[in-house]
């Protein structure tokens, strides 16, 4: 595939990605957090990702012997955790600061993770889109009434450590597996891991028409739609690269968050937004005389 259209598939996985805060915002109070988690991977993986792969007739019951068990195992808890980390985050820290704490020290994450399983160092122009694209998000941040929670600042940490863990063992997975068999795959065993939690917590929400409507979107187009194009861009593109382009997350969500939420917009946060953009259009650019070269510091 194209180096410059698995980038744009990113982005567009990414802008479904920035959706997720805001559709927790709108759900009831009864849904918690990890509830919802629980939700979306049961919905992505359990019905949309495996009904989609058996309407294509694919071979989902592959030869378990050329099957990477070990980078699948590694996905599923990264997918498991980052769940309820993320959600639990934006609930203590907001929509915008969860989002981008958890987004925003991702790429920082996924560089080190890309240098020590596969032995890539970073290129000049990451660096240079990475640095821009996590100040811009800062910028999202400062408003004189944002206030950080401690323990969700750590929870939204986590959330991107759990992303990043998950992108870097995802490029081994779609080396040997279909990018939609192996989504099914992870987000299933992932839902498998977070059975637990539908006899933890409430779950009366789901009977609700806002209830339904909510899980089919984080179920459907937030995860389904969402990682199948992430996990088909990464077979051509690296995954610090693909995790940096994933900062068009937390501009949607703020984005949101202005329109859909009635949070304030400065003159900052603009500017941060504007980094943001710039950041990824320059990473996502491949003049015809790069695509095969590289740069690296």
């Amino acid at each position: 595939m194209n180096t410059s259209l698995s980038k744009i598939l990113i982005l567009c996985a990414a802008v479904l990605w920035g959706t997720t805060g805001t559709a927790q915002a709108l759900a009831s109070a009864e849904a918690h957090s990890v509830a919802i988690g629980a939700v979306r991977l049961a919905v992505g993986g359990g019905l949309s990702l495996l009904t989609a792969c058996l309407i294509q007739r694919k071979n989902v019951d592959v030869d378990v012997r050329r099957l990477p068990i070990l980078p699948l195992a590694v996905a599923a808890a990264s997918m498991a955790a980052y769940q309820p980390l993320f959600f639990s985050a934006v609930i203590k820290t907001g929509v915008a600061v969860g989002t981008m704490v958890a987004i925003g020290s991702a790429p920082v994450l996924s560089g080190v993770l890309d240098y020590i399983v596969y032995r890539k160092k970073p290129t000049k122009k990451w660096l240079l889109a990475t640095v821009t694209g996590i100040i811009g998000c800062s910028c999202l941040l400062l408003k004189k009434d944002t206030q950080i929670d401690v323990i969700g600042l750590g929870m939204a940490i986590g959330a991107g450590a759990s992303f990043a863990c998950y992108t870097t063992v995802n490029k081994k997975i779609v080396q040997h597996v279909d990018p939609q068999v192996g989504a099914s795959l992870v987000f299933t065993a992932a839902a498998v891991l977070l059975i637990p939690c539908w006899f933890m917590y409430d779950m009366s929400w789901l009977v609700s028409l806002n209830g339904m409507g909510i899980a089919l979107h984080l179920g459907i187009l937030t995860t389904a739609i969402a990682y199948v194009l992430f996990s088909t861009a990464l077979k051509s593109v690296q995954a610090s690269t693909a995790v940096t382009l994933s900062l068009a997350e937390p501009v949607t969500a703020f984005l949101l968050g202005v329109f859909f939420l009635g949070e304030s917009l400065t003159l900052v946060n603009i500017c941060g937004a504007a980094l943001v953009l710039a950041s990824l259009a320059f990473l996502t650019y491949s003049p015809k005389s790069s695509l095969n070269q590289e740069v690296h510091i």
